[in-house]
């Protein structure tokens, strides 16, 4: 491997490829530099680097090493990834001298995205790393070499440092790397996060059904799928496997659906009812209705479209599926609800009270907030209003935008970095906020106020309960929240009823006044009957007499009592009946006349 005294030509071009490079970086590039790559180039060189074992390429020491890290970021070798996972070199530095450009592009736009500088470090060596196992140069990467790279190399952790948490520091530093080359113009998509992928198991567990059953049951899932949203079809596909599942150990038997009998449904019923759920635990009873609801709805289907493999008779009924309990909505009050939003104006973090703020006065679902666009707030008239895309029902809506809020919004805007590539309102380091932010948010300042536990959807409940409370209509609290049916609205009219709480207060006032009078009272206190009595007497009392008149008995006389078969008097009342007999007759009133005189007459044959 040694060279000849004589200097070769190979060596000479790649040193002075060397010398200038290391100019062309600000970095020394005399006689001592050169001499120590010479050496290595002539005793070692390129290709015999890459033919050593990993031991000695990590042993050679630090002034080759240096060497090897020139190579490797101008694209001259490339290592493998057991090399940069053991032997760990100083990758990034070297590229950042020799990539100054990019590399000064790629620092100031993670710092515009809000990441730290040793976070933006961090991102640039695992990009460095994940270039040279690809023999690329970092601004040449896609996102399908970078996907490659991190497999190898978290790969080669797992043999050289099991159990450490390397693996999970590379995917998250490349994560934000390729958040900052999405945001460069670099990438056409900016990265997601995924959940394990689980299809090769899925698939084990619909190869061990019977092919019959797993065709009807695996075509229905095709079908339902153009019509469903993605996340309900996880929930169907994972009930109908496990079903399917269930039946090839514990029901050999069937074949297909049309073997299917009621004895199989009554036995998985009490399957799911002692099998344990994800979390521990039984499954709830929202589980089970949610199970046996999705084979009662495929068994239906399967019967009404038809075909060569259908239930050959009913299998699951409506009283097969558990009645699900109905808790009114969990609200704050206005106590809690005031504390709230004081701890929420005191918070430090603007997402935080941006967050809070929105959702306790707008009444948005937690998806509907996340999906705000940078277009979302529009100006009709001299009010602004906040247009919610397609939400939960699949509806958009208007609702009135407080000012408040607008004002909140714009401080937001103010602060969005000009070369963002995405048109979501509410973005974080490049990426868009995700639900559990939110929930961690909200949780904060419920922390903070000290009133519990608060979830986001709480927030939606206490907005359509204070309306309610104070005198919102129905129709305009359903418009406000985006419900499609007015059942969905009556929810919150059982919280606050206002009459029957006119009326519980109304009949309460009158029950406290009964346990609230006096238990003694004074001589001159009379009952209620005793003073209707009292009034009702002295209604009937005439100048001459009384009416004996039933209460329920109209009057036909009026102003001639005298001659009304209830009119009664008595001795006492004899000067008047004699003054008004004389004055009939002065008047010439024969027939009044006589009326008194008969009158008269009565009394003077009572007092005899």
């Amino acid at each position: 491997m040694s060279g000849s005294p004589v200097r070769r030509a190979d060596v000479e071009e790649l040193v002075v490829a060397y010398r200038a490079d290391l100019a062309a970086a600000g970095m020394f590039a005399a006689h001592p530099v050169t001499s120590v790559a010479r050496t290595f180039f002539t005793r070692i060189g390129v290709d015999g680097w890459a033919r050593l074992p990993l031991s000695e390429q990590c042993a050679l020491p630090l002034k080759d090493r240096r060497v090897v890290g020139w190579l490797i970021v101008t694209g001259r070798v490339r290592p493998s990834p057991d090399y940069l996972v053991a032997c760990r070199p100083y990758l990034g530095e070297v590229a950042a001298h020799h990539h100054r450009v990019f590399h000064a592009r790629f620092s100031a736009r993670s710092a515009e995205l809000g990441f730290d500088r040793v976070v933006t470090r961090l991102q640039w060596s695992a990009l460095v790393k994940v270039a040279a196992v690809a023999g690329l140069t970092p601004e040449q990467l896609t996102k399908t070499t970078i996907q490659a790279g991190r497999e190898a190399l978290v790969a080669a952790i797992g043999r050289h440092r099991p159990g450490s948490h390397g693996a999970k520091a590379l995917s998250a530093a490349l994560f934000g790397a390729q958040t900052t080359l999405f945001h460069l113009g670099l990438l056409d998509a900016p990265p997601r996060k995924t959940n394990r992928d689980r299809s090769a198991q899925r698939a084990a567990a619909w190869a061990s059904v019977p092919p019959r059953l797993a065709s009807t049951l695996t075509g229905y899932i095709a079908q339902t799928r153009l019509s469903l949203r993605p996340s309900t079809m996880v929930r169907v596909e994972g009930v109908l496997r496990e079903f399917a599942g269930w039946l090839a150990l514990n029901a050999p038997a069937v074949g297909c659906v049309a073997d299917l009998h009621r004895a199989h449904i009554e036995a998985y019923k009490l399957h799911l009812a002692t099998r344990p759920s994800a979390r521990g635990g039984a499954l709830t009873k929202t589980s089970l209705a949610e199970h046996l609801g999705a084979l009662r709805t495929c068994f239906e289907r399967l019967t009404e479209w038809g075909g060569d493999d259908v239930p050959a008779r009913v299998l699951v009924f409506s009283g097969d599926l558990p009645v699900r309990d109905e808790p009114l909505p969990r609200f704050l009050d206005d106590a809690a609800f005031t504390k709230l939003l004081q701890a929420t104006r005191a918070d430090p973090d603007p997402f935080v009270r941006l967050c809070v703020e929105f959702l306790a006065r707008t009444g948005l679902r937690k998806g509907e907030f996340l999906d705000l666009t940078v277009d979302s707030v529009v100006q009709i008239g001299a009010a602004y209003w906040l247009h919610v895309p397609l939400g939960k029902l699949r509806n958009d809506r208007y609702i009135p935008l407080h000012p408040q809020l607008k004002d909140l919004l714009d401080q937001w805007l103010a602060r969005r970095p000009a070369g963002l590539r995405s048109r979501y309102l509410f973005v974080e380091h490049g990426q868009r906020i995700r639900h559990n932010r939110v929930d961690r948010a909200v949780a904060k300042v419920a922390a903070a106020a000290g009133i519990g536990h608060v979830s986001p959807h709480r927030l939606r409940h206490t907005l359509a309960t204070q309306a309610i409370n104070r005198g919102m209509s129905l129709e305009a609290i359903a418009a406000l929240l985006g419900h499609r049916s007015m059942r969905m609205t009556m929810v919150y009219a059982r919280i606050a009823n206002r009459t029957v709480a006119e009326e519980y207060f109304t009949v309460s006032e009158k029950v406290e006044a009964l346990y609230d009078a006096p238990k003694t009272l004074p001589a001159n206190a009379e009952g209620t009957e005793m003073t209707r009595l009292r009034r009702e007497m002295h209604a009937r009392m005439l100048g001459n007499g009384y009416c004996a008149r039933p209460v329920g008995l109209d009057c036909h006389f009026e102003s001639i009592c005298e001659s009304c078969t209830f009119f009664q008097t008595t001795i006492e009342f004899r000067p008047t009946l004699q003054r008004q007999r004389d004055d009939a007759d002065t008047k010439g009133q024969v027939g009044r006349k006589k009326i008194f005189d008969g009158l008269l007459a009565r009394l003077d044959d009572a007092a005899s």
